[in-house]
């Protein structure tokens, strides 16, 4: 298990900062449950190991990342490709002792992102590892991704022209009819736009658009 002893609240939407010179995979990024609909509001208490319902703490050890503050603790579950988010309001599960938990759960519209998350939570317990069927691709991420590579190449000075060419390669380059041309424009600046929303500050509302359908530029 990975701990830090307090949280910082500041930094781009995050419980903490993690280190920047770390690879994806091996970053364990905490957002901040109200930028985050799937965060599962949960309470772990104490309980004989022979109980039921009773989760081996320590199980989930080589997955668990906790940061304290005074609300209590902000967890992630994570493999470094999936995740689950956690915020322990009451108990713990730093302590790696035998606990029940207890999900806080109500209404229709806040409850709902949550049940996948709980899904993942109970079925990484049973199996010891994360089922990739409980985590289907988004395809908006692929536009995501794109948009960060468009930013990249947006600060290091390239142009529209340039940009197309190493998006779409040949395609690009001999672009002769002008529909396709200004079609391929025109994604271009559309990409340019999203790149410098999300890097505006955009990029906090992803979770939240991922909940409802939508994606943070308003587009369905």
């Amino acid at each position: 298990m990975h701990a830090t002893p307090a949280a910082t609240r500041s930094n781009g939407g995050f419980t903490f900062a993690e280190q920047p010179e770390l690879e994806a995979p091996d970053a364990r990024i905490l957002w901040r449950a109200e930028l985050d609909p799937g965060a599962l509001r949960v309470a772990a208490f104490p309980i004989d190991a022979a109980h039921p319902d009773a989760i081996d703490a320590s199980a989930l050890t080589p997955w668990l990342t906790i940061v304290a503050d005074a609300a209590g603790e902000h967890a992630v579950l994570s493999d470094g490709w999936r995740r689950i988010r956690i915020d322990i309001e009451a108990g713990s599960l730093a302590a790696g002792h035998p606990v029940i938990i207890h999900y806080q759960l109500s209404g229709l519209a806040s409850a709902e992102p949550r049940i996948l998350p709980l899904r993942r939570l109970l079925d990484l317990y049973r199996r010891r590892r994360f089922s990739i069927s409980l985590y289907p691709h988004d395809r908006r991420v692929d536009r995501w991704l794109l948009a960060l590579r468009v930013h990249d190449a947006v600060l290091a000075g390239a142009t529209q022209r340039e940009i197309a060419t190493v998006l779409f390669g040949e395609d690009a380059r001999e672009v002769s009819d002008g529909t396709r041309a200004d079609s391929l424009r025109s994604r271009v600046r559309r990409l340019i736009r999203d790149a410098r929303r999300l890097a505006a500050g955009g990029y906090r509302f992803l979770m939240l658009a991922r909940a409802d359908g939508a994606d943070p530029e308003g587009e369905p």
